[in-house]
């Protein structure tokens, strides 16, 4: 079984490492798989090429960079950003 699984592993990392540069579109496809909706595909597709176009980052990269502590950041902002950290952390050890 181990086999199995380490052949298929060494066969999807060689033939399939191209697709990596098409896995853009791969929210999209979940919104459009989840959902059903063409409209709100639609809308989610754009709300994030308009936000990388004007930011320069993805929406995620934009959420990491407001949760990353900063030097003029004010205690109350300090105290919510290692709050969310820590609830994230307790969160991943419940879910293994």
């Amino acid at each position: 079984m181990i086999l199995k699984k380490a052949i298929a592993g060494i066969f999807f990392l060689t033939f399939l490492n191209g697709c990596v540069q098409n896995t853009a579109l791969l929210g999209t496809v979940y919104t459009f798989g989840s959902s059903g909706n063409v409209y709100q595909t639609g809308l989610s597709y754009g709300s994030s090429k308009l936000v990388t176009n004007l930011t320069g980052k993805s929406p995620g990269e934009n959420v990491k960079s407001l949760l990353m502590p900063n030097k003029e950041d004010t205690e109350f902002e300090k105290l919510v950003k290692k709050r969310i950290t820590e609830a994230r952390k307790k969160l991943n050890l419940s879910n293994q």
